[in-house]
């Protein structure tokens, strides 16, 4: 499993290209506003970079942290948040559509959802859009724990037949906790396998 030792906050940016990253891999993660996103990257990297709120809808830039001096991870602003207003909204469509359109170096999306509310309106239209794209995306339910045996299993019913409407191959899928830590070594070997292609 790849060891982080190195997390530099790189910056915050409205467009991609402000970055100025030439040539290191890039993995992307966005979700809705609440899905602990900030959560699974300070997870995944083992330190506090991304700044977790009780108020969702913080991320409203893309921000950018050098790992091992290898590659960077790219925190996407939290899209579907009710109480922001119109010209938040606007400038964060924006900014996840300026990303999207600029994927030359991005290994991976990773598209969360929180594992109790999967594919809302939002969720589908990213996806269908990512595929139409052909961006490289997989999908990663979050708050596993928060699931009995029962709720897990319907779970996965609703993951295969939407996926089987949607994908002609099957994405990568991970579930994870924070609370629980699940899902951060199965993440960090698909993202060094992704490295090493």
């Amino acid at each position: 499993m790849m060891e982080i030792n190195k997390v530099l906050y790189h910056g915050s940016f409205l467009h991609p290209s402000d970055a100025k990253n030439k040539s290191l891999p890039e993995f992307g993660f966005i979700g809705r506003s609440n899905t602990g996103k900030s959560s699974l990257i300070n997870m995944l990297t083992g330190h506090k970079v991304a700044k977790t709120s009780a108020t969702p809808g913080k991320t409203q830039t893309l921000n950018y942290f050098k790992i091992n001096d290898a590659f960077f991870l790219v925190d996407l602003p939290g899209y579907g948040y009710a109480k922001a207003s119109k010209a938040v909204l606007k400038k964060i469509d924006h900014v996840i559509e300026s990303y999207l359109n600029h994927g030359s170096l991005l290994r991976c999306l990773f598209i969360l959802m929180d594992s109790r509310h999967p594919f809302t309106p939002k969720d589908e239209d990213l996806i269908i859009e990512s595929v139409k794209n052909k961006l490289p995306i997989s999908l990663i339910f979050t708050k596993i724990d928060k699931l009995n045996q029962s709720e897990l299993h319907k779970l996965n019913n609703i993951i295969d037949s939407w996926c089987a409407m949607v994908f002609t191959e099957k994405p990568n899928i991970f579930f994870t906790s924070t609370v629980k830590q699940k899902g951060r070594k199965e993440l960090l070997e698909f993202m060094e396998f992704l490295l090493k292609e």
